[in-house]
């Protein structure tokens, strides 16, 4: 018994020794002072990401209490463009982040219970950062190339763990305050850095190029600097100079587009009317430049001519304070359908747009009519469109 005792106390000895410690790593980087300076631009990061990232899920989700704006009409263009660099920025940073403060990870904790406590409201914090900005990363990314290898739904876990990352977020600075103020109220150091090993200076500068690079690589393909966008998922190519997420054929309906019995079923609450495509060309006819902006976070703006919906929703009844919902002939999809509240359908920029750039529309942006209005998501600019109701509140 005694020697199998010895044997394990040595087997123990030895996992503890193969363990790192934090004074096992003296690199000068480490520490609070670059935690604090790379946490500060990632917490902005997630700040920016989770703002942009709930005005994006109230306009696809309306809710009466939280108004929302319907111009100017690249107000969605900027703020998921945000989204998306935002949250690209945020790795590069997070990685930073974590590899500044690792040899903290491995400490033991105290046995004091005030410091236990917030010691383990520290890691709590920690774990639930990093597993959710992981997850967001894991799945927004795979969204971006239109590619959903689960079977959850990626809107709502996505809105969900936004919110679990801002509160780990805010749960991490309120426990690490202390620190982060002492962290930049410390002079610099004045002992000479490791030899061989870059300033602190040289790091925190490679994080922010690292970061930069990210962006233009991810976001920038509707920009002059297209060529270097390596990692966009969208360039601006595409019929009409404007790129497309689904085809007429991705959506199974380029046969029944080019039917020329199309009609355009519009009802409303004093009845309902068909109108075909030169009903709709002899209306009178509006032009709006106005972009395509997606929650990928890649936009492209275009020409649109049509007929403004409000005009078409006054054919059957329809008033300014009247929703109008729109349908698709795609026979399904989760945005097959799409509402437009009364707001968007007051205004003149409101299109059921029959041409781009003076042409008839490409069938791969909808032909023979679809959706275009200012300051909307992309998934809800509803392509070959079928049917138009007005939906009195």
């Amino acid at each position: 018994m005694a020697a199998g005792t010895r044997e394990l106390s040595g087997v123990a000895a030895r996992i503890e020794a193969r363990i790192p410690r934090p004074e096992d790593f003296d690199s000068d980087l480490r520490g609070p002072r670059t935690a604090a300076r790379v946490g500060t631009w990632l917490g902005v990061a997630f700040g920016v990401c989770f703002l942009t990232g709930l005005y994006s899920h109230y306009l696809q989700h309306p809710t009466p209490a939280v108004p929302l704006a319907t111009g100017p009409a690249r107000l969605y263009q900027v703020t998921q463009g945000l989204h998306v660099a935002a949250g690209t920025a945020a790795v590069p940073l997070l990685l930073v982040k974590l590899w500044s403060v690792f040899p903290r990870l491995l400490g033991r904790p105290p046995l004091e219970p005030r410091r236990l406590v917030l010691h383990v409201l520290e890691k709590g914090s920690i774990a639930l950062l990093v597993s959710s900005a992981v997850f967001q990363l894991a799945t927004g990314l795979p969204n971006s190339a239109q590619w959903y290898p689960w079977r959850f739904d990626f809107i709502a876990a996505h809105f969900a763990v936004g919110w679990v990352a801002a509160g780990s977020v805010l749960l991490h600075v309120a426990v690490k305050l202390p620190v982060i103020r002492e962290a930049f109220g410390v002079p610099p150091e004045t002992r000479p850095a490791t030899a061989g090993a870059p300033s602190r200076r040289t790091l925190l500068r490679a994080t922010w190029v690292a970061a930069a690079v990210a962006v233009v690589a991810t976001t920038a393909a509707q920009t002059p600097l297209r060529r270097i966008a390596v990692l966009a998922v969208r360039s601006g190519n595409g019929p009409q100079g404007v790129p497309v997420n689904r085809s007429a054929a991705g959506a199974l309906v380029a046969d029944l587009v080019q039917d020329p019995g199309w009609r355009l079923q519009v009802s409303g609450p004093t009845g309902s009317v068909e109108l075909s495509l030169e009903d709709l060309r002899a209306m009178p006819q509006h032009e709006a430049v106005l972009p395509i902006a997606c929650v990928e976070g890649w936009s492209a703006s275009g020409t649109w001519g049509g007929v403004p919906v409000r005009d078409v929703a006054a054919l059957v009844g329809g008033t300014p304070d009247d929703d109008v919902t729109v349908r698709s002939l795609q026979p399904r999809g989760a945005y097959r359908e799409s509402t437009l509240p009364a707001a968007w359908v007051a205004k003149q920029d409101s299109l059921l747009a029959l041409t781009l750039g003076g042409e008839p529309l490409h069938p791969d942006h909808g032909y023979p009519c679809r959706l275009i209005a200012p300051a909307r998501p992309g998934v809800l600019q509803t392509k070959w469109l079928t049917e138009v109701e007005v939906v009195r509140a």
